[in-house]
């Protein structure tokens, strides 16, 4: 997925053929996965209740409100750098369906 190395830590929990789970740890503010396009459609479950900066590469960083446990679905394309906005750590599941829907 990264195509720059941020500082949050990538744990890859299942890889198979038809997707990919990975838990995003971001150990405190300013915590980064690094800029990256995804390749492939995703769904991220979040394990905190707080702000996720994302980076966008335009003028302004847009802020993200997360609620634990409740997910949310990207399609490909995006291109991105996430960020820690806590005074905490953080972390999220995130889910890449590898294969197109039938």
């Amino acid at each position: 997925m990264c195509t720059a190395k941020g500082t949050a830590t990538a744990t890859v929990q299942i890889e198979n053929e038809r997707l990919k789970v990975t838990e995003w740890r971001f150990a405190e503010r300013g915590a980064n996965t690094g800029w990256h396009t995804h390749a492939h459609d995703y769904v991220v479950v979040p394990l905190f209740d707080g702000t996720l900066e994302i980076d966008t590469g335009g003028p302004a960083i847009m802020f993200a409100k997360m609620q634990n446990g409740v997910p949310y679905y990207r399609p490909l394309g995006a291109s991105h750098d996430v960020i820690n906005g806590n005074d905490f750590e953080c972390a999220f599941i995130e889910i890449e369906l590898l294969q197109p829907a039938p």
